[in-house]
């Protein structure tokens, strides 16, 4: 109860000043992350009791599902057809070479993991993360186009690298043939099952929510806990086919709009709200966990979090866009504002809770709550500078510049 009495009153007091906090470089997630981090300090015995890495999982399970779908429901259907390219380049090019990229690199910092371990790490920290990258995607002073790319990476990105995760596992603590095989079953199930389950819940949802709507037979508020209902339906039913939920989350989010073109107004005053609020305890919990495992971080840590945030993403998305004709700013801006945080959380706690006991789990543990500390403050504290200078890199383009097309 003191968790919670103490998360409340923070919400609380952030929410008196949030207006004025908006514009600065003081966002959300460093705000919660900071208040657990000295919660848990003060206080750690107390915190701590009966928090459970469970339960942090399912907690950061849902607030990612409701941020997906969120995101997913507000991306314009049109432009994603006019720039599927890009979104195509991130998540076929940039995503497995940055999970080979990072597994060198945690090779060469961490020379104690095995290769299978540093593979490991690496799809831990491949995906990127929408809600710690939503002051980017939400801002009109970037072009549209490279938002919605980065909007949708960020929507794929983790579910597609649940199968890499699981194809490591089974490598890592069984026979190499045993985890070929799982392997074409992750894929078949997490991606596979996933977007058909996004895309039957989506399409049905809307179609239903589209016709009640037309006969006037449902009230407002049950537009907003209707379409809300849709990210919490894929999630159980997620859970019980293997499928992923992340996956289907944002399927749905883009199918639903298709019956019901209103789902993302609805989805956005309802769903946001509630998701944001998951989001940042989440983010306070990982500061409670901060605090009690900061003695744990070295000069290792520190530097695998250094490369896992530059060189280990910003090299592949340079390569994915070779021929795109963006601008050298572009790829730079791209390539930075791919923060690591709930997806990560979320795939070390599913990595935790198969409880295999590999030699490299401490490792692997430390190394993600070091990467993730690091992009919530680096990521944070440059978003409003960064998404600034790089207005004015653009405005100097010529108009027939891919950025100014405006995802025509």
């Amino acid at each position: 109860m003191t968790l919670i009495a103490l998360f409340v009153g923070l919400v609380f007091a952030y929410g008196l000043v949030s207006r004025r906090l908006e514009g600065t470089i003081v966002t959300g997630p460093i705000f919660f992350t900071t208040a657990g981090i000295i919660a848990g300090t003060v206080a750690s015995s107390a915190l701590a009791a009966g928090l459970s890495s469970r339960f942090i999982l399912h907690l950061a399970e849902v607030g990612l599902v409701l941020l997906l779908f969120t995101d997913a429901g507000r991306t314009d259907l049109s432009l994603l057809w006019n720039i599927r390219d890009l979104p195509a380049r991130l998540l076929a090019i940039g995503l497995p070479l940055t999970i080979l990229l990072g597994a060198a690199a945690a090779c060469l910092v961490f020379p104690g993991l095995t290769l299978w371990e540093a593979a490991i790490l690496a799809a831990i920290l491949a995906p990127t993360d929408a809600g710690l990258g939503q002051i980017v995607v939400t801002s009109r002073y970037a072009p549209l186009r490279v938002r919605q790319a980065l909007n949708v990476e960020a929507g794929l990105n983790d579910g597609l690298s649940v199968p890499f995760l699981l194809f490591f596992i089974a490598l890592a603590a069984a026979s190499e043939e045993s985890a070929r095989a799982s392997f074409a079953q992750f894929v078949v199930e997490q991606l596979g099952y996933g977007v058909a389950v996004g895309a039957v819940i989506g399409l049905a949802g809307g179609w239903l929510l589209g016709a009640a709507a037309r006969r006037d037979w449902i009230s407002g508020p049950f537009k907003q806990c209707g379409v809300v209902a849709l990210p919490l339906l894929c999630l159980l039913v997620s859970d019980a086919v293997a499928a992923s939920m992340f996956i289907a989350a944002f399927v749905a989010g883009l199918a639903v709009q298709k019956g019901f073109p209103d789902a993302g107004r609805h989805s956005l005053e309802f769903g946001e709200i509630w998701g944001q609020i998951i989001n940042l305890s989440v983010f306070f919990l990982f500061g409670t966990v901060v605090a009690r495992s900061w003695r744990e971080i070295d000069l290792a840590i520190v530097a695998y979090a250094v490369l896992s945030l530059t060189v280990v993403r910003l090299v592949p998305v340079a390569l994915s866009l070779i021929g795109s004709g963006f601008s050298r700013a572009t790829v730079l801006f791209m390539g930075w504002f791919g923060p690591r945080g709930l997806a990560s959380i979320v795939l070390g706690l599913v990595y935790l809770e198969h409880e295999f006991k590999l030699p490299g789990e401490a490792t692997i543990r430390m190394a993600t709550i070091g990467a993730v500390l690091l992009s919530i403050f680096a990521h944070g504290l440059s978003a409003q500078p960064g998404i600034a200078l790089y207005a004015r890199r653009v405005a100097r383009l010529a108009a027939t510049s891919p950025e100014r097309r405006d995802g025509t």
